[in-house]
């Protein structure tokens, strides 16, 4: 029988969809089916935006219409049947998960205290333990307290057992004082509030307010709007009203507070606005629309027929939601969860047994805590780059890593306010910096003198972001580069190949993938790199790829792959992977490596029993060495492709420094993910420079 949670607030507007996504993310790093149900879901066609958000996370496999108990309109209709509904469709659930958070109702159709006490009557018969979720929004500690008794005591009327206490949107200068008032050994956190979690996106405000849009960048409808205002006084007055991420609602016919607004928004030293709504149903002409579009401003400008009044009240009522559709809402979301929950008081209470199985998502936050363990500065070569702001907002926001970014300041920073994220705690640097790029090239003339480098060549040549940041690593400015989002792999790699070269001992720089399965995770190499290894240079990459592997918590079982199995093979090709094997057994005969081998008897132990039957790697190897680079590359992606495996790479080994190279359609998470495994390379590297 599954673990469960059901989460229950005393109230409406507690937030508890913040903790809902915490435990949930906690039990899906934990273990291998997290299900998710909703007893009573405002609607059943999928838009129950807690439940909408809560499956778009990875580890959560099930549909909308499982996830579902009853809706409000079948309780009304008959609340013993609905219950019996409600528990019949959870043990559907209960019976495919290990673990499943119950995320109770909303206070949006019946009076608070019939709402609680059916919550607790759901949880009491489904089984579960409660997490009780208040807001200490306007409350004092002691208000905040009295709240927590008067729920348990009607939730024990119910027969339903208050096993955990959470404090939600309280003040950020009482939270140690709420905390001491909330029960003792049910006291899981009491979280602050932001401003951001409940902040409208201004796609949102264009619906409430039935706009809609006529300029600027449609991707940055999805920004936070902090602030609402009425801009119907002079162009002097309203410039001096302006704040950052604010909405200004004016009448359409005021075509000098637009032109206003759109210059003040581009200009250094002014707010960044979220959007303008032009009210009272009149659209700027044409000629104006064409200097509008003249600015290239990528505000966004929306229109609506409503009055001013009126456009204002929908505004200021729409409230916000954490929902997947912002990135920047559930980091900030788990950032909060992560720094203000006691983590291991809550997983022992729920208090689910690890499995063996290691998901993609597992992979994924292991990598963030291994890397926020020992903090390290990472730069980032392409501020020019949408997916790299909003990735370095990301690490940043979860404490992950400190990040230098590339490029002009003021631009970098103007856009990641029009997109609505935060870099405040980046450094944003020119690669034209004089004094970096006299010292870099100084450096750069010196390494590459015998190959002819000038100083003037050497000068031009640190200029490029590529070689500024790899000078940055090799001068230590900077413990690792991650760069490729809008770059070559060879513009990435060979400035390292150049300057910061290989370790000794360290015969060829080599790649891995790190090829997250369904279950497990293989390392896969090499991939990207070397065309086609000689036999030493295939040891040098199997040997590497398996203390890579060692480094990322996976256990070395190193199989050398070719097109025959054992002995029976001949030809250059096998025998070279005969060779290679042979070598890599002579330099390190600790680690557990076998070959030649096809892949399907590497990996599938039924298979191996009889290709291989006494082999220490057959069946169940862990990382997969490919004789070429054309097997290699093939494989991991018809992989990736078919088999639904999340690729994480390439991530370059055997240089002195990590650098790392992104594919050009990389994803935000793929560049979240390659930071923080360079980060980990970096704390590997000082490790084993304090064991020398």
């Amino acid at each position: 029988m599954a673990r469960s949670i059901y989460i229950a607030s005393a109230e409406g507007d507690t937030g508890k969809s913040t903790v809902a996504l915490g435990i949930t993310s906690l039990l899906a790093r934990t273990v291998g089916r997290v299900g998710v149900f909703r007893p009573v879901a405002r609607v059943a066609d999928g838009s129950d935006y807690v439940l909408d958000l809560l499956l778009g996370r990875g580890g959560v496999d099930l549909s909308y219409e499982e996830a579902v108990g009853v809706t409000y309109d079948d309780l009304h209709h008959d609340t013993e049947a609905a219950l019996a509904t409600i528990v019949s469709r959870y043990r559907e659930v209960e019976r495919k998960c290990d673990a499943v958070v119950i995320v109770g109702t909303d206070y949006t159709d019946v009076s608070a205290a019939a709402e609680l006490e059916f919550n607790g009557r759901i949880a009491a018969n489904l089984g579960a333990p409660v997490a009780l979720v208040v807001h200490g929004q306007d409350r004092t500690p002691k208000d905040v307290a009295r709240v927590v008794d008067q729920a348990r005591t009607e939730l024990a009327g119910s027969h339903a057992h208050v096993a955990a206490v959470f404090a939600n949107r309280c003040d950020p200068d009482q939270i140690d004082a709420v905390r001491a008032q909330l029960p003792e050994g049910l006291a899981m956190g009491a979280l602050p509030e932001d401003s951001l979690l409940v902040a409208p996106q201004l796609s949102a405000l264009a619906e409430a307010v039935d706009g809609h849009v006529i300029a600027g960048d449609p991707e940055l409808m999805g920004r936070e709007v902090r602030k609402v205002l009425v801009g119907a006084m002079s162009t002097e007055h309203l410039l001096a009203h302006l704040k950052d991420d604010a909405v200004v609602i004016t009448p359409g016919d005021r075509t000098d507070a637009l032109i206003a607004l759109l210059a003040a928004h581009a200009a250094e030293g002014f707010p960044s606005l979220s959007g303008i709504i032009l009210n009272g149903g009149h659209t700027p002409p044409a000629l104006l629309m064409e200097l509008v579009a003249g600015f290239g401003s990528p505000l966004p400008i929306i229109t609506t027929e409503l009055g001013t009044y009126e456009t204002a009240h929908r505004c200021w009522n729409t409230r916000g939601r954490l929902s997947r559709e912002s990135a920047v809402k559930i980091d900030v979301a788990l950032s909060l969860f992560e720094r203000y929950v006691d983590i291991d008081a809550l997983s022992a209470l729920l208090d689910v047994a690890q499995t063996d199985v290691v998901t993609p998502l597992m992979f994924e936050y292991d990598l963030l805590v291994r890397a926020r363990g020992s903090r390290k500065h990472i730069v980032l070569p392409e501020g020019s780059d949408d997916r790299i702001l909003r990735a370095a907002s990301s690490l940043l926001t979860r404490d992950v890593v400190d990040l230098t970014i590339l490029g002009p300041e003021a631009s970098i920073r103007q856009r990641a306010a029009e997109l609505g994220i935060d870099i405040d705690g980046a450094r944003i640097l020119s690669p034209e910096d004089p004094e970096l790029v006299e010292r870099f090239a100084t450096k750069y003339a010196e390494i590459r003198a015998s190959k002819g480098v000038t100083m003037e060549h050497a000068r031009e040549l640190v200029q490029d972001v590529s070689y500024f940041g790899t000078m940055m690593v090799l001068e230590g400015l900077a413990d690792g580069m991650v760069s490729g989002a809008a770059h070559t792999t060879a513009h990435t790699i060979t400035p390292a190949f150049r300057v910061i070269k290989s370790p000794p001992g360290v015969g060829v720089v080599s790649s891995v993938f790190f090829m997250c399965l369904p279950d497990k995770v293989l390392v896969y190499g090499d991939c990207a790199v070397n065309p086609d290894p000689t036999a030493e240079q295939l040891a040098d990459i199997a040997i590497s790829s398996a203390e890579t592997a060692q480094q990322f918590h996976i256990e070395p079982r190193v199989a050398m792959l070719s097109y025959s199995t054992g002995e029976s093979g001949t030809g250059q090709d096998v025998d070279k992977v005969r060779e290679a094997t042979r070598i890599v057994r002579e330099r390190r005969p600790d680690l557990l490596v076998d070959g030649p081998m096809q892949y399907d008897a590497a990996v599938e132990p039924s298979v191996a029993a009889s290709k291989a039957p006494n082999s220490p790697v057959a069946g169940r190897a862990t990382v997969l060495v490919f004789p070429d680079l054309n097997t290699g590359n093939n494989t991991y992606k018809a992989v990736q492709r078919s088999a639904g495996a999340v690729a994480v790479g390439p991530v370059l080994q055997g240089l002195r420094k990590p650098v790392n190279d992104l594919s050009r359609g990389t994803l935000v998470q793929d560049i979240v993910n390659t930071v923080a495994i360079t980060a980990i390379q970096a704390q590997g590297l000082d490790a084993k420079e304090g064991d020398a």
